[in-house]
């Protein structure tokens, strides 16, 4: 069994891991926990939250059991790598996404307990001002959903489509 990595995917997912962590550490310097920097008033600002869930922070407080769940979900990644299309450039690039945004969040959830959330789109709602909006995310989470809709978009433009055949050897 064969468990290396094709070279753009791996670029791929060591810049999105880079990406990631440098965009946390800058967080992590910049602003304190619960802190916010408001970039557009009543639609963008950066916080400092920690998620110790999974999207939307569903599951919160089972920061151990997710960060075990992501190791699995690496290994079934790279061990079923050659069914996501992996052959053509986009697959190869889904991959990498996927995989560098799986270990940035696996890596905050090791090194600081929970997962660092800082990008937050949001509305003021009229007459109380309370806050409407999406949950904060960051880099390894856009990476996840960017990755994970590519292979969506691979998967239907390949519906109907035989399957790939595999390459055997001539009679020759």
């Amino acid at each position: 069994m064969k468990l290396s990595v094709n070279r753009t995917t791996l670029y791929v997912a060591a810049s999105v891991y880079l990406a990631d962590q440098l965009t946390k550490l800058a967080v992590l310097k910049l602003l304190g926990p619960l802190d916010q920097h408001v970039i557009v008033d009543g639609f963008f600002k950066f916080v400092h939250w920690g998620n110790t869930g999974a999207a939307w922070s569903l599951f919160s407080g089972n920061n151990g059991l997710l960060a075990l769940v992501s190791l699995v979900a690496l290994a079934v990644l790279l061990l079923t790598r050659e069914r996501f299309e992996t052959h053509v450039l986009p697959g190869q690039i889904a991959l990498g996404f996927i995989l560098g945004g799986i270990l940035g969040n696996l890596t905050d959830r090791l090194r600081v307990g929970h997962v660092i959330d800082f990008i937050r789109f949001y509305l003021e709602r009229r007459g109380d001002g309370a806050e409407v909006g999406f949950p904060a995310f960051n880099v390894a989470d856009s990476a996840i959903c960017i990755g994970v809709g590519l292979l969506f978009l691979l998967s239907a433009r390949n519906e109907g489509r035989p399957a790939r055949a595999e390459a055997t050897p001539s009679k020759a």
